[in-house]
């Protein structure tokens, strides 16, 4: 009786434990921290109305240009990101931000795929420069390039939403990461 009641009590603390973890991917990022862990925004952010500057940070992207500091809370990262209460942080240039000046915007076309919360994307293959899932390929805005070092090309997920800015460009949600980057839709 008493090993049977040792390994009730034993299942039951494994139980526990194990459900606690589904927990953690189910409601807030895991961590604790209020960024990634497979929360999915549930709508892309809203047009600026007035830009801000970025403030003066660490070098990312082309070389010269200094981007400001995204890490607005402890355990946030160093990237463009999203709150778990949808707050993009990091997206506040406006339309005339000249790093996401397209000359010819839609020169491919209009992603033809589905985007938004509801349509979670597994990366298939490529870089930066180019990356695909599902048939479609897209590229990282070459200012952007230093926020995706950490993601990986081959099985991150991602969710696709319009950049109301930023005619040209869409912005690639990293499910796993919370941060997110410009990139453009070159063909399917």
């Amino acid at each position: 009786m008493k090993k049977l009641a040792g390994f009730l009590a034993v299942m039951l603390i494994c139980s526990v434990a194990a459900f606690a973890q589904e927990r953690g991917r189910e409601g807030a990022p895991a961590g604790g921290h209020a960024v990634g862990g497979g929360h999915i925004p549930a709508h892309g952010p809203a047009p600026v109305r007035h830009a801000t500057p970025e403030p003066k940070a660490a070098d990312h992207g082309q070389p010269g240009d200094n981007r400001g500091s995204f890490k607005d809370q402890p355990g946030h990262p160093e990237a463009p990101h999203v709150h778990a209460n949808g707050q993009w942080v990091g997206h506040s240039s406006g339309r005339n931000d000249a790093h996401y000046h397209l000359d010819h915007p839609w020169e491919h076309g209009h992603f033809p795929g589905e985007i938004g919360a509801g349509h979670v994307w597994r990366i298939g293959g490529g870089g930066p420069s180019r990356f695909w899932f599902g048939g479609f390929y897209f590229g990282v805005a070459p200012y952007d390039f230093g926020y995706c070092a950490d993601w990986d090309w081959a099985t991150d997920d991602v969710v696709i939403y319009d950049d109301p800015d930023h005619p040209g460009w869409y912005l690639a949600y990293n499910v796993r990461l919370g941060t997110y980057v410009h990139v453009q839709y070159l063909g399917a």
